[in-house]
């Protein structure tokens, strides 16, 4: 579960970490007031559960209540991602020296919490790590023992910093895995962490991302899922609704498939032959006709959808239920694209005969399949 910025800074608040003074505001009034009682040029930031708010006009600046009054209620107006903005948090504006990035996470590969590290923060760490590699610095850390203190010195050392600064971006380190702990984080993060004129450090954001597994130990948090306040978009939460899995991306190729693995798997090969996933869809195991056909019409009601691959391995998810689904979905599908489909598996040869009478093609080999979908794209731009 994603944290709002306001609820991972009060997180952030409990163990120490420096934060700008701010306050919450849910209308336009509420929002000239903390700016009047900040007295300072503020920052208005729109709380949603999404990135991308700052390049969608959801981060804007106000030097007066008035200002603040006429930003805030145009934010929060504001539908960003699918995401409407119901709060902003007004902060202090800060004077900038410096921007560090700080995180921790989860390595899958090692099993093990990760420390990072960076002193080229304010931008998106993975820009840093693909263009500026030897800048960012990592340091595994034992679940038992957790982050030491000289492991964390070691890791501000490794990312390039010097002298006391060294003692200071190790200190926040540590109160970082302190936060990961007792939230019984997936991920917490520090970007950008604000070095001022003066040499103060402050977290200008914040983000925390809690292990849904944990959620029984976080009552606030299940009260907000009860609520039905989610980070997933509209179709997102239908998709959930439905008992599907689905996770918006930002290509132009719709995926469907039966199983997590195999939709990673279907997503490497479009994207090995040049092509886009704008979705990861798994319909999970035993779907039915009506689960496949809600999963098309799910993928093709996003506008950004211009071909659609159907890969199902069949166990016990039948390719004749599957066929028929699609069949029935093709009757009032919003939009007309190209689908290409791959089956194999249980009743294989009865759902090839289903689609063979609706004139329905469709492939054995999954390569084959990525590269036709990805060709289908490139003929209609």
């Amino acid at each position: 579960m994603r944290l709002f910025e306001y609820e991972a800074k009060e997180a952030f608040r409990k163990v120490g970490l420096p934060l700008p003074p701010s306050g919450l505001a849910s209308t336009a009034q509420e929002a000239a007031k903390i700016t009047g009682d900040l007295a300072c040029p503020v920052v208005i930031k729109a709380q949603i559960l999404a990135g991308g708010r700052g390049k969608a006009g959801g981060i804007k600046f106000a030097d007066t209540p008035e200002a603040a009054r006429e930003t805030a209620a145009e934010i929060l107006k504001m539908t960003i991602h699918d995401h409407q903005v119901r709060r902003v948090l007004i902060e202090q504006r800060l004077e900038i020296k410096q921007e560090i990035y700080l995180g921790i996470t989860i390595d899958r590969s090692k099993r093990k919490p990760v420390a990072i590290c960076s002193a080229m923060g304010g931008v998106d760490i993975e820009q840093v790590a693909e263009k500026y590699p030897e800048k960012i610095a990592r340091a595994l850390i034992d679940p038992i023992l957790g982050l030491r203190d000289f492991e964390a010195r070691q890791l501000a050392k490794n990312a390039g910093f010097e002298g006391k600064t060294i003692l200071q971006v190790a200190g926040l380190l540590l109160r970082l895995w302190q936060v990961f702990i007792e939230n019984d984080a997936e991920l917490t993060e520090i970007n950008p962490l604000i070095v001022t004129p003066d040499g103060k450090f402050i977290a200008a954001d914040a983000r925390l991302n809690v292990d849904d597994n944990s959620l029984f130990r976080h009552q606030a948090l299940l009260e907000r899922v009860g609520a039905g306040i989610s980070e997933k978009t509209k179709l997102e939460q239908q998709a959930h609704e439905l008992g599907m899995t689905y996770v918006e991306l930002e290509g132009n190729i719709g995926i469907i498939g039966n199983g997590a693995g195999l939709v990673m798997a279907t997503m490497d090969a479009v994207k090995y032959y040049g092509g886009a996933p704008a979705n990861f869809l798994d319909v999970g195991g035993g779907a039915t006709a009506d689960r496949m056909c809600n999963a098309l019409e799910i993928v093709l009601s996003h506008p950004d959808v211009e071909a659609v691959f159907i890969n199902i391995l069949g166990g016990i998810t039948r390719c004749d239920e599957m066929a028929r689904g699609i069949i029935d979905a093709q009757k009032t599908l919003p939009r007309d694209v190209p689908i290409v489909i791959r089956m194999i598996g249980t009743r294989e040869k009865e759902g090839a005969e289903i689609l063979a009478a609706a004139k329905i093609p469709f492939l054995n080999s999954m390569d084959a399949a990525a590269k036709r979908v990805v060709e289908q794209v490139t003929k209609r731009e």
